[in-house]
C-alpha cells in the first residue's frame, strides 16, 4: 500500500538556496535535453533518455532520478505541442504562431515546476 502525505517545505535560508539552485540546474538540463530532442527529432523517451541521460548526470550533475524526470518533461512538453498543433490551437501551419512553435526548441523557464517523486527526496 502506498501512503500519500502533503507536507509543507520550511527550509532554512541555506536550505532554501540550495533548493532553488537544483530547480535552476534541473531546468537547464530539460531546456538542454530539449534542444537534443529537437535537433535529432527524438519524439520517445525511450530514444531521449538514451541519448541524453549520461550527459544530464555528467554536464548538470544530477543524479539518476531527476534526469529521468527532466527527460520526462521534455517528452511531455513536445507532445503536448504536438497535441496543440493537431488541435489547430496554434493556428494554420502558414501562421507566424505555428511557424515558431515548430521552429525552434522547447526552453524552460529557470524556477518553472520540476516533478519530484519518492525517488528523489529522502526523510531524515
Amino acid at each position: 500500500m502506498k501512503l500519500v502525505v502533503q507536507v509543507k517545505l520550511l527550509p532554512t535560508p541555506e536550505q532554501a538556496s540550495v533548493l532553488e539552485a537544483t530547480l535552476r540546474v534541473c531546468n537547464r538540463a530539460a531546456t538542454y535535453a530539449s534542444q537534443v530532442a529537437f535537433a535529432e527529432e527524438l519524439k520517445d523517451r525511450n530514444g531521449l533518455q538514451k541519448e541524453v541521460y549520461a550527459d544530464l548526470k555528467a554536464r548538470f550533475g544530477l543524479s539518476a532520478q531527476p534526469a529521468v524526470r527532466a527527460v520526462k518533461k521534455v517528452v511531455d512538453a513536445y507532445a503536448t505541442l504536438r497535441a496543440n498543433l493537431r488541435a489547430g490551437n496554434l493556428g494554420p501551419p502558414t501562421s507566424k504562431r505555428y511557424r515558431k512553435a515548430v521552429g525552434a526548441p522547447i526552453g524552460f523557464r529557470p524556477e518553472a515546476a520540476q516533478p519530484f517523486d519518492d525517488r528523489c527526496l529522502s526523510w531524515q
